[in-house]
């Protein structure tokens, strides 16, 4: 199948490399046309700007968009809008807010334009792993992409189904979620809970280090703890292979962002009156971690590094 890429940066490049290993065609484009060369080649071919990539592509088109949320996705949106014709189809494939999921997909309805909002998880590790894709919009457009999400995904792979499970995408790593921004919102919790988890092992390590008594090895324990453990997790992995390299974690300062999910997360869990008192726990202390630093915040700096390729931002 052909596609067209918008943003070849840490997620976009390798998802690319990952759909022309799978067979499909692909014309990209991004503002640094450097990143445009690296992926040209068997599969690929380069565009310099966003009329020219949709005059490559055959109709009816679909261009996925992997850019920031907010403004640079709008803009993105809008350019395309004028671009494409009844038929076409638009992807964010970004980490944008729902609401605005809902008001573009009415927007690009009236000019017959599918848009669907596919929230991504996978990081930097995603062009091998493959990527959990979580996809909002009509039925008809998800069902014309599904070769490409079926490629992006996983794959059935080794993980068995849950017990009385009957089958489904689900197992295959994509999952139409429902209308136009329930990619994003399903997304959006995704990352809630994933601030939750991290904050955990951050804790639980920063005791670990604080203890006077004794010296814990730390990175032999998040080793012992993959094996077996109930706490056993891929961010618990990428942990111990961060440990591993440097026990001491001593090229991160700890200074941790807050990308916007969590935040989101919480207002939604207070629109719906629902308690989520350890997603707010994990969003307030990385609002500290602009301050000040401890082990623990080192230890979520490295886990944003191993799995997403995120530095830390410079203190202001």
């Amino acid at each position: 199948m052909e596609l067209g890429m918008v943003g070849l940066g840490r997620m976009g490049g390798n998802m690319v490399r990952r759909l022309v290993r799978g067979g499909h065609s692909c014309v990209v484009f991004d503002r640094d046309a450097s990143k445009v060369s690296e992926l040209a080649g068997a599969g690929t071919k380069g565009a310099k700007s966003l009329s020219e990539l949709v005059a490559a592509l055959r109709a009816p088109r679909a261009v996925w968009i992997m850019l920031p949320a907010g403004a640079i996705t709008e803009e993105t949106v809008g350019e395309l809008a004028s671009l494409l014709a009844r038929g076409d189809a638009i992807v964010d494939g970004g980490n944008s807010f729902h609401g605005d999921d809902v008001r573009r997909a009415k927007s690009l309805a009236d000019k017959g334009i599918a848009y669907l909002d596919v929230g991504t998880s996978g990081g930097v590790w995603g062009v091998d792993r493959g990527y959990c894709l979580m996809i909002g919009g009509e039925k008809e457009a998800v069902r014309r992409l599904e070769p490409i999400f079926r490629t992006l995904a996983p794959g059935r792979g080794d993980i068995a189904p849950a017990p009385g499970r009957k089958g489904g995408t689900a197992e295959e790593g994509f999952l139409h979620c429902g209308p136009a921004g329930s990619g994003h919102f399903v997304k959006m919790v995704h990352n809630g809970i994933e601030y939750g988890l991290m904050q955990a092992y951050a804790e639980g390590f920063d005791v670990l280090k604080q203890k006077r008594e004794v010296e814990v090895p730390m990175a032999d324990v998040a080793e012992l703890w993959r094996r077996g453990s109930v706490v056993g997790s891929w961010l618990l992995d990428l942990t111990a292979a961060a440990l591993a390299a440097d026990p001491e974690l001593a090229k991160f300062e700890g200074n941790v962002a807050d990308s916007g999910e969590g935040r989101w997360t919480l207002q939604a869990a207070i629109d719906e009156g629902v308690a989520a008192p350890a997603i707010a726990s994990a969003l307030f202390a990385r609002f500290r971690s602009q301050v000040g630093h401890t082990f623990g915040e080192k230890v979520l700096s490295a886990m944003r590094f191993q799995f997403g390729g995120h530095h830390e931002k410079p203190k202001s």
